[in-house]
């Protein structure tokens, strides 16, 4: 997948755990974890919008495009 989610590195630079970041915006475990590990096939705006609003950052701080060469 072109679509790179970096929700590691930001909890990461803001010092926050799964567990913390999952309770400060109300979704699972689970799915966070999905989430963070890049194993997620959408993301609601309203789950991305929470999560920037916790670690006070930008979506592209989260999201990052990576040109796929599987394709050609």
């Amino acid at each position: 997948m072109a679509i790179i989610v970096n929700l590691d590195v930001m909890m990461a630079k803001r010092k926050m755990s799964l567990t913390e970041l999952a309770g400060e915006i109300d979704i699972t475990m689970a799915n966070l974890s999905i989430l963070k590990n890049n194993k997620a096939k959408a993301v609601r705006f309203t789950t991305l919008d929470a999560i920037c609003k916790a670690l006070k950052c930008q979506p592209g701080d989260i999201l990052e495009y990576v040109e796929d060469d599987s394709d050609e």
